[in-house]
């Protein structure tokens, strides 16, 4: 009995890589850049910088700690809500983020310690707000300010900057950039 001869191996043709054209990359790009709001997301961030803070002392005041992931949770929400109205591909997006990232960790500190001195002086809210010498803010805040505090806010500062950019797939840029394929 013969042995029968092995057939050849039919050969697999892998599909060629898509290639990114440069001139549609800076095309799709230029259109990108067209498309953002820095308006948007300025108001969109400040706005959540806002809330963010306003939440910080709730909590801070309501539980009597000071919780670091607060500030983790307002550089989210801040970067979360400048990519989404904002829809910003270039680099002033990230360090709006950061600024209003900070600038809600802060404030949030500032709002817990005014709660805190409204508690202990048994008075409201607003009213410690308006009877509040300004001019001592600084040292106050200096005051309640820790060495893990600095930790937090370089995360919510990092949360910032890196979640105000809008997201572009690999297949969104595929689709928009590639060169077409030659047979």
């Amino acid at each position: 009995m013969e042995t029968p001869l092995p057939l050849p191996a039919e050969e697999v043709v892998e599909p060629a890589a898509p290639v990114l054209d440069q001139q549609l990359l800076d095309l799709y790009l230029h259109k990108l850049s067209m498309e953002q709001h820095l308006i948007k997301g300025l108001a969109a961030g400040l706005l959540a910088a806002a809330v963010g803070g306003v939440a910080w002392a709730a909590v801070t005041v309501a539980t009597g700690y000071q919780i670091g992931y607060m500030a983790v949770a307002v550089g989210f929400l801040v970067g979360y809500a400048i990519r989404t109205m904002g829809q910003g591909i270039d680099k002033v997006f990230g360090v709006l983020g950061a600024v209003l990232a900070l600038f809600g960790c802060v404030l949030g500190n500032f709002l817990s310690t005014t709660g805190f001195i409204a508690q202990e002086l048994n008075m409201g809210y607003v009213e410690t707000l308006l009877a509040l010498d300004y001019s001592l803010l600084p040292e106050i805040m200096a005051e309640t300010f820790s060495p893990m505090d600095a930790l937090f806010y370089g995360i919510a500062l990092y949360q910032g900057y890196k979640l105000s950019f809008r997201q572009i797939s690999q297949e969104e840029l595929l689709a928009n950039a590639s060169a077409p394929v030659s047979a």
